[in-house]
């Protein structure tokens, strides 16, 4: 076995210990994760019904709106279920039945979180005395049928036996114990996998590096040429995206009334998911084009063209590092100081790098055989922007339907800018998201590569 094989060999084996430690070791249950309460209900009225919670000692008149959560019963005469999520550090809850006269049949009521479960008593749990509005209640074997003759019916339980801290962590310990496994397993494997092909991997940086100054002469000339001739030059390169982020604040902010995102003012949590989604849209745009624009060096025999997809996404990327600079510089007049969560940003950025090369050894090589691809990534690009939850939060989506947002790989990197800038979270602190993302971004790179070396014989005649 050679020397680099050795090397190689080393920093695999070292790579797949670190990954394993930092899994086994930084997973661990997420605390702020809520129980919900969830019942089956049927009623002979259209009703919301609400829940309140305290964390402390309760006493009447003690609740608020701002500690409540509400559900929608709309099928009259229909046995529904409904669910009601709370702070796991609740100690009693106000059960509000509706705001009219009305009868309720409830059953199977209990606290649950991932699958472990706490069946609920109301007549064990209720507080005496601690009830408005409310004729009769009886209890056939669990189910309960209550009759309310006011516009304020509502019962008090006192869940203060409960731990329910301690009941979301016990109920995360062994789908976590799972899913470390798991991901432990995928990520050497996929070591594995990149050292048996290291050959067919390593190829391209290496001739990358050999060709490293070319590529950033090349890199730095597109760049000014794109905007020659126009009297502000390369400054236009940084209107457009400097002007779409104003107008979308202004949109969402003045016309929709958007407010701030968990504490965060909206033109930060808005900036910090636009600006690696123009990186994205301006690399795989000029990576796509790479062969038609330099038609003159694919024709070329002893040129590299191999190199070209990544003079473009280089180009590309002297933009973002401006608008990533004036990003960090935004967020910390709003009090956001950069600190050792921000280095991330160089991370995601790499992770987008790779992604969209992968993607462009693709494109370039099929967008000249068939020109309509270029009009259909721009019209994927037009639609994937609203796609991706970027200008509008993925908490307006069902819980159960958000796993469809994350199958989007740029997801991975929107999500890691704002958990850089603004949640302060590493990036292994979502294992799943990473090792999916890498394992598709690996896919596609390979999937490019192969089909940039099978097309690229033909390229000069068909230009």
């Amino acid at each position: 076995m050679s020397k680099k094989k050795i090397a190689a060999l080393f920093f695999i084996i070292a790579a797949a210990v670190l990954s394993n430690y930092l899994i086994f070791t930084k997973i661990q249950p997420d605390i702020s994760m809520q129980p919900k309460l969830i019942m089956d209900i049927k009623c002979d009225k259209e009703e919301l019904y609400q829940i309140y919670y305290s964390i402390s000692e309760y006493k009447e008149g003690a609740w608020g709106e701002g500690d409540s959560v509400y559900a929608n019963y709309s099928d009259k005469g229909e046995e529904r279920t409904i669910e009601f999520a709370f702070p796991s550090q609740v100690k009693y809850l106000r059960f509000d039945l509706g705001a009219t006269p009305a009868s309720h049949e409830i059953e199977n009521v209990s606290i649950t979180c991932k699958s472990e479960s706490i069946d609920i008593d109301f007549s064990e749990h209720m507080i005496d005395g601690y009830k408005n509005m409310i004729s009769s209640i009886n209890n056939d074997n669990g189910r309960y049928n209550i009759k309310t003759n006011g516009d304020d019916g509502y019962l008090v339980l006192d869940l203060s036996q409960y731990d329910f801290g301690k009941f979301v962590v016990e109920a995360q310990e062994q789908p976590i114990f799972i899913n470390k496994i798991i991901l432990c397993v995928t990520i050497d494997l996929m070591l594995l996998f990149a050292f048996l092909f290291l050959g067919r991997f390593a190829g391209l940086p290496i001739e990358v590096y050999h060709n490293r100054r070319l590529v950033m002469n090349l890199a730095k000339n597109d760049f000014k040429t794109k905007y020659a001739g126009s009297y502000l030059g390369i400054i236009w390169a940084f209107v457009q995206p400097v002007v779409t982020i104003a107008v979308y604040s202004f949109v969402f902010q003045v016309g929709f009334r958007s407010g701030a995102v968990m504490d965060c003012p909206f033109v930060l949590w808005l900036m910090a998911g636009m600006v690696p989604w123009f990186f994205f849209s301006d690399a795989l745009n000029g990576g796509t084009s790479s062969m038609l624009e330099y038609t003159y060096l694919v024709k070329k025999v002893v040129f590299k063209i191999s190199i070209l997809p990544i003079v473009k996404i280089l180009s590309a990327l002297f933009v973002h590092l401006f608008f990533v600079f004036i990003t960090i510089v935004l967020f910390a007049i709003f009090g956001y100081y950069p600190d050792l969560y921000t280095i991330q940003v160089i991370y995601y950025t790499f992770c987008l790098f790779v992604f969209v090369l992968g993607l462009s050894y693709a494109t370039c090589s099929i967008v000249i055989f068939f020109r309509d691809l270029g009009q259909i990534i721009a019209i994927i690009l037009q639609v994937g922007v609203w796609m991706t939850p970027i200008m509008w939060q993925e908490t307006m989506i069902a819980e159960g339907n958000r796993w469809i947002l994350k199958l989007n790989p740029i997801y991975y990197v929107v999500n890691g800018y704002r958990e850089a800038l603004i949640d302060k979270k590493w990036f292994f602190e979502n294992p799943n998201q990473l090792v999916y993302f890498w394992f598709v971004t690996a896919v596609i790179f390979v999937f490019g590569s192969v089909i940039f070396k099978r097309l690229k014989a033909h390229f000069a005649d068909v230009l």
